[in-house]
């Protein structure tokens, strides 16, 4: 979630955009006030619609999550690549695993859900798939972990992307906290990665998008 509504853009801009969009259903509603009301980090909601959105218009059919928390993204990416899809999502907690586990059942998408318990990087290495999208959101300090261990199992033409990567603003300022200086690491790895083409958007809390080539 966003630090605060004009943390990338201009205030007036951010809520102007704020009101464009649509009204989530009652469940996502529901997440999204048990989110805020026990402080759980989830995407914005134009972050999980356009991850929605991204995972219908590539036709993905298996999708690799780090970081489910209590599976706000997992609805958006399993609503998008529809009947017959599998998201594969990554996560140590055991409260968070159990929420998600009652609103997926709630939203009739257990079938299309398989949940990795454990720590990201020592779950990944044991993955053996092929996967259509990979979407990171978890350890920031873990980000380009994340992306060298996820980049062989996307298959070429995948989509990869990452959530919060502008940061509240603050990888453009001067503020070195780890959290800070590993995602200021992070875009420039991102960015040039020979293996990507890839763009950081102002979306939510910065997003980063590219496509395997």
């Amino acid at each position: 979630m966003k630090a605060r509504l004009d943390a990338i853009l201009q205030r007036d801009q951010a809520e102007y955009l704020d009101r464009l969009l649509p009204q989530a259903d009652r469940l996502l509603t529901e997440m999204e006030a048990y989110a805020a009301k026990h402080n759980v980090p989830i995407a914005d909601r134009e972050v999980a619609t356009f991850i929605e959105i991204t995972a219908r218009m590539s036709g993905a059919k298996r999708a690799l999550e780090i970081g489910m928390a209590i599976g706000y993204s997992v609805v958006h990416l399993a609503r998008g690549m529809g009947e017959g899809s599998l998201v594969v999502t990554i996560e140590p907690n055991d409260e968070m695993i159990k929420a998600a586990t009652d609103y997926t059942q709630r939203a009739g998408l257990s079938d299309r859900l398989r949940i990795e318990r454990g720590k990201a990087l020592d779950v990944m290495p044991r993955l053996n798939e092929t996967f259509d999208l990979l979407f990171i959101d978890a350890v920031k300090e873990e980000y380009q972990h994340y992306l060298d261990l996820g980049l062989p199992k996307l298959r070429t033409g995948g989509v990869v992307i990452v959530d919060n990567l502008l940061w509240g603003g603050k990888v453009a300022g001067d503020h070195n906290d780890s959290s800070t200086a590993a995602l200021r690491e992070f875009n420039q790895y991102f960015i040039n990665h020979p293996e990507l083409r890839a763009v950081i958007l102002p979306v939510g809390d910065g997003l980063g998008y590219a496509v395997k080539s």
